[in-house]
């Protein structure tokens, strides 16, 4: 049986509703065909492995095939996550253990249909950017094996950009999920920290790591996120979402970029950029330069400061065993031993001040834009410098973790010798979501073929499903954009949907004595479609919005034209009987054109 290399989830959906009992004989097959010797995996799943997996959610597709979005979708695990009764390793051989559970986040996807059929290759205790950094041997690129992978999560982004899995988990402390991202075309999700649990992870630095999500698009990793996160009572810096950010970024964003961006004199790379800028102004951003140097300084902090001590930490007695482990590796973890618990305190204490100065310099903007490596090198090049060039990739990642922000790792214009060089927007905490929405019109612009598939991109392209963060909101007054009102909304994060209209059987009134001049919108059996806006709204800040709304309006659910239900303004029908009836003119702004047209 063939497997179909480099397939979409929406792809894997549509094989999956004609072929549910096929899964285990196709991924059987699939397994057995892998190449055992590729330094991309560690472990592979046996028949008995993969049959306990798909042997239940077979009897449950049956049942539901709805409560299971990703029946049948084969995925690969960064070996320093747990799978239930696999070894995990960390890469470090003498470390490897027969893990008791899965990961929280291995068991929601397992839980949603998911089937794990591999652990991945890292750098050793997820120490490193490069992915050569390992016993298992290094992962090269996926479109020339001359250069490196990128790491630490260096397997799950080679075995995705090949179409060997559906989707693939990686973690990210210093870059770890973006730049194998870039080096391999594929689509790197940083989540916010805390998002997805940590329980279950093998820590490098516990403080800033974070599982993170590889996917050939945007909206698979916003899928395979979402489904993965959530709160998880059992991992002491799970965070619940406080639903105030924004559930998608403007049409036309507001980017800052680096002002005098290092490449370290990699000209390639810096054409690569210069492309991937002027497709940012055609797509509709407009790009500012901002001072870097108060990220640069915050991402030298990771390697070149006390924060190396809780990679110390997180390794323990293996440290006292440095023949067990990667010889660059060791030495940076063992120089956690040379910093005091003064010199931890006086570290967090610049790391608290420069993440202010960098969350107060991004308030400004929508999101930051930056490359998500200045270069690449070779494999030799990594051997004969393994520090600095590995310094050199997280050049524009390290910061990240450190000044709790979300990130999303793109396919942008390539190279001219042919190799991939992504782009990453960053913003605050709990933006992810936001970062998606712009990345999947990025991707659509972009048009790239799928990782190293030689795939095209999908032509159907889907909005992200409405989010349970955010309340949709239809206004129907002197809230629409441009309107006295309008700036109640957009100070709140909430965002503009989309234009449309209701169901026909409403009334529109212009009410009398308001000001600034408002509609009352109520239902009627001899109704109408009337035009109206819908915004998301963050959740938490829906009640606040809601408390400036004076009688006679208030909040109710309308019915829109598609016969979907959304909250919106509604009015007290007492205040009806002085307004003057506007149906006819089908929406607030026609009434408006009416009024002064009559006044001139």
């Amino acid at each position: 049986m063939t497997f179909m290399m480099g397939l979409t989830l929406q792809e894997w959906r549509h094989h999956y509703q004609h072929n549910a009992d096929t899964i285990f004989s196709m991924l059987t097959h699939h397994v057995a065909a892998l190449d055992h010797a590729d330094p991309a995996w560690i472990y592979l799943a046996t028949p008995a492995q993969l049959q306990a997996q798909i042997e239940p959610l077979v009897r449950a597709w049956h049942q539901n095939p709805d409560a299971l979005p990703l029946f049948g979708v084969p995925f690969a695990v960064k070996d320093n996550i747990d799978v239930a009764g696999w070894p995990t390793s960390a890469a470090c051989p003498a470390f490897t253990h027969i893990a008791k559970n899965d990961a929280t986040a291995v068991a929601r996807l397992k839980a949603a249909g998911a089937v794990v059929i591999g652990k991945t290759n890292l750098d050793q205790y997820a120490t490193g950017l490069v992915g050569t950094r390992s016993p298992y041997g290094a992962v090269s690129n996926t479109f020339n094996p001359d250069y490196v992978s990128g790491g630490s999560s260096s397997g799950s982004a080679s075995v995705l950009a090949r179409g060997l899995v559906g989707f693939s988990l990686g973690t990210d402390t210093a870059g770890s999920g973006r730049v194998p991202a870039g080096f391999n075309n594929v689509v790197g999700l940083k989540p916010t920290k805390g998002w997805l649990s940590a329980s279950g992870v093998v820590p490098a630095c516990r403080l800033n790591d974070t599982i993170s999500v590889f996917a050939l698009t945007v909206e698979d990793a916003w899928t395979i996120t979402s489904l993965a996160g959530g709160y998880d009572a059992a991992d002491a810096y799970s965070r619940h979402h406080p639903g105030l950010a924004p559930a998608a970024l403007p049409r036309h964003p507001h980017f800052a970029i680096p002002a005098r961006p290092v490449f370290f004199d990699d000209k390639r790379a810096e054409a690569a950029w210069e492309q991937a800028l002027h497709a940012l102004q055609a797509s509709g951003a407009t790009l500012q330069p901002i001072d870097f140097a108060v990220f640069h300084q915050l991402a030298e902090q990771l390697y070149y400061g006390p924060w190396v001590a809780e990679r110390t930490v997180a390794v323990g007695e293996m440290l006292h065993h440095p023949e067990n482990m990667d010889p660059v590796v060791y030495d940076i973890i063992a120089s956690g031993e040379n910093y005091r618990a003064t010199d931890v305190f006086k570290a967090e204490y610049l790391r608290a001040e420069l993440t202010r100065s960098i969350q107060q310099t991004l308030a400004q903007f929508d999101a930051l834009v930056v490359p998500t490596s200045p270069t690449i090198h070779t494999l030799k090049e990594m051997a004969q410098e393994p520090v600095n060039y590995n310094s050199q990739f997280g050049t524009y990642t390290n910061f990240t973790n450190l000044a709790d922000l979300a990130a999303l790792a793109l396919p942008g214009p390539f190279r001219a010798d042919g190799l991939p060089a992504g782009i990453t927007l960053i913003a605050p905490a709990w933006h992810d979501r936001a970062l998606a929405s712009f990345g999947i019109r990025w991707q659509a612009q972009q048009a790239l073929t799928l990782g190293a598939t030689g795939k095209a991109y999908p032509s159907h392209h889907t909005l992200l499903p409405p989010s349970a963060h955010h309340v949709r909101l239809a206004v129907v007054g002197a809230h629409l954009t441009g309107m006295p009102l309008n700036h109640q909304l957009t100070r709140r994060n909430a965002v503009l949907v989309e234009e449309t209209q209701t169901a026909a059987c409403y009334r529109l009134y212009a009410l009398a004595n308001t000001q600034p001049a408002k509609p009352g919108l109520a239902r009627a059996q001899d109704g109408a479609a009337i035009t109206v806006e819908l915004w998301d709204i963050p959740l938490a800040r829906f009640g606040e919005f809601v408390a400036e709304i004076p009688a006679p309006l208030g909040i109710g659910t309308l019915e829109l034209i598609n016969g979907h239900q959304v909250k919106g303004f509604i009015c007290e029908p007492a205040a009806l009987d002085s307004a003057t009836d506007i149906t006819a003119f089908g929406g607030w702004r026609n009434w408006l054109t009416h009024q002064e047209a009559s006044h001139v």
